[in-house]
């Protein structure tokens, strides 16, 4: 079987290695370089504190490979379980923590329901007074994402994959039966599947089709910051979900500081995105975190930043499917792809293999869920 994916970011990465080890011939193709769109630009959360179940599952299934990921891939990429903290202002946040939490425990994830003055005990600087619940889980954490992409290409050009950089796709082959392959800036690849896995660009790869896919581009920035007060490296990746603000420690006392604001809902041309972190926009993520913290005041010193780009679906959720015969779709991840990639890589190697996946039921994540109503939200977006 001849497979061609196109997308040389940790879902594409995930993909290939694992459809090679299925015994598929895989090529695949990437206009840039592995990793340097927005994989390189994640912050490299691992968690299980989802609203939804089937993300909960994506993330169990994935967990499994991340807890043994540098034995099996020979990199250590820096995985430290130092937990996620969710934080609720409003009381209809709160409710939905609790049923989260019911939900994730039924599932075995050992997540938390806190009051504000627990929280505390994971992270002292917190100004409790602002919430009025919280959740937590020890086994959430983080990693380095670009480590995470040395690791599976390795491994893949070990199954033999043919990673093509520098290679864009220009269109995809089809006939009566459905898709047959690409067509290359360097020339026509045929294929029995081809798996978009193009992260911002999906969207644009699938109308190479004929396939009209919800997936927006939207632009998202991260500060590293000095805090004023020191901030504990054990410390847990913290999120103040009705804000949208977030923080986590960093290398060296700094801190990562992040968040989706209102002026960042607008869709962007993913070829011409600005990938340069606003000043303005780094000085409201600082405020937004010294609102609710001890950590972060006026004094603060910004170092550095960038932007990247998420593939946002209406509902927060992928696409993960055979869109049309020939074609599997993996994209949409609305920030939470780097997280989801193992368990993402496998699913697409049981679609081409075998016709149908085993290890997650993915139903619920076909397209054609949005030409219905839809209550499949995540709400633990950050």
């Amino acid at each position: 079987m001849d497979v061609v994916v196109v997308g040389g970011g940790i879902i594409g990465l995930s993909s290939a290695y694992y459809l090679a080890r299925a015994g598929a011939n895989v090529t695949l193709c990437e206009k840039g370089s592995l990793g340097m769109e927005s994989t390189a630009r994640s912050a490299g959360g691992i968690r299980m504190q989802f609203s939804t179940e089937i993300n909960v599952r994506l993330s169990l299934a994935s967990q499994a490979v991340w807890n043994t990921f540098d034995e099996e891939f020979e990199v250590d990429i820096a995985h430290r379980k130092s937990g996620y903290l969710f934080l609720a202002r409003d009381e209809k946040t709160a409710q939905k923590f609790r049923e989260n939490v019911t939900m994730q425990n039924n599932l075995g994830v050992e997540s938390e329901y806190l009051s504000p003055l627990e929280a505390t005990d994971y992270c002292p600087g917190l100004q409790s007074n602002r919430f009025l619940a919280a959740t937590y889980n020890a086994a959430d954490g983080y990693a380095d994402p670009n480590l995470a992409v040395q690791g599976y290409a390795t491994k893949a050009r070990e199954r033999d994959v043919d990673i093509r950089t520098k290679t864009g796709v220009l269109d995809i082959v089809t006939d009566d039966s459905g898709v047959t392959g690409v067509e290359t800036d360097s020339g026509k690849l045929e294929a029995d599947y081809v798996v978009n896995t193009a992260g911002a660009w999906a969207a644009n790869l699938a109308a190479l089709a004929g396939i009209d896919l919800p997936i927006s581009p939207r632009r998202r920035q991260i500060a590293i910051v000095d805090p004023t007060q020191p901030l504990p490296e054990d410390h847990p990746l913290t999120i103040d979900l009705d804000t949208g603000s977030y923080f986590r420690p960093e290398r060296d006392g700094a801190a990562i500081v992040g968040g989706h604001f209102s002026d960042e809902d607008n869709n962007v041309d993913p070829s011409t995105y600005s990938d340069s972190m606003s000043l303005e926009w780094a000085a409201t993520a600082v405020e937004h975190a010294a609102n609710y913290t001890a950590y972060f005041d006026g004094e603060s010193r910004i170092r550095r930043g960038w932007a990247g780009l998420y593939a946002v679906t209406p509902d927060h959720h992928p696409i993960i499917e055979e869109t049309i015969p020939g074609f599997i779709t993996a994209a949409g991840f609305s920030g939470h792809g780097f997280q989801h990639a193992p368990a993402t890589g496998k699913l697409v190697a049981e679609l081409c293999i075998d016709g149908k996946p085993s290890l997650v039921n993915i139903d619920p994540l076909s397209s054609h869920r949005f030409e219905n109503d839809n209550e499949l939200i995540e709400q633990n977006v950050a």
